[in-house]
């Protein structure tokens, strides 16, 4: 009876010993997945902080960009005649120009004047552009009116007029630039005059320069 149990024995152990490597092999692949799960979850998380962070210091920096413009701007915005909306420079059209007309006044080119200096040092501190728009309401150009051919011209012709008064007060032409929207991107509703005088605008902006690649 002796040998028959040995033999036995011997079974039983040959029968267990694949269940346990089997069990091993299993929670060793279980706890190498879990390995890798974490670490995904963790770079996740990683990832997370990091946008995070880079979010909320480029709006600290917008916010102190907004601050030191509001700050250079200070004595023109007081007289107001400029308005300052999220870094966009704003001059009503009928400070600048008559109904209809690319003719700056007066009154308009001394504003401008008063804006270079500001402008210039805050330019030049940053090595920014200024990006000077033209922007007319959505009412045709008159007419009689034989200059334009429509509300985009119009807006081209004034924001080349500010452009040009700018440099001829000492801003140094490389720091300045036009565009022409007309009547696309209003800030008012064109159904009243009130609404459409807000819209016949100038607005300058800073910009990045553009990074030119060799």
């Amino acid at each position: 009876m002796t040998g028959l149990d040995d033999t036995i024995d011997q079974a039983a152990d040959e029968q267990t010993a694949p269940v346990w490597a089997v069990f091993g092999d299993l929670m060793a692949g279980l706890v190498g997945a879990f390995v890798l799960i974490l670490i995904g979850v963790l770079v996740v998380q990683m990832d997370l902080v990091a946008s995070l962070q880079s979010e909320v210091q480029k709006r600290q920096q917008e916010e102190a960009r907004r601050m030191a413009l509001e700050k250079a701007l200070a004595i023109p915005l007081q007289s107001g005649r400029v308005t300052l909306d999220n870094g966009r420079i704003g001059i009503s059209g009928s400070v600048l120009f008559p109904l209809n007309s690319d003719e700056l006044r007066p009154e308009g080119r001394q504003v401008l004047k008063s804006l270079v200096p500001p402008l210039q040092v805050y330019l030049g501190e940053r090595d920014e552009m200024l990006m000077v728009s033209g922007f007319t309401d959505d009412r045709p150009v008159q007419a009689n009116n034989q200059r334009y051919t429509d509300n985009l011209e119009l807006s081209a012709q004034r924001a080349l007029t500010v452009t040009r008064a700018l440099i001829a007060e000492g801003m140094p032409p490389q720091r300045v630039f036009s565009a022409a929207f007309g009547a696309e991107q209003p800030v008012a509703s064109n159904t009243d005059e009130q609404g459409r005088a807000l819209n016949r605008r100038v607005e300058m902006a800073p910009v990045p320069k553009a990074n030119h690649r060799e």
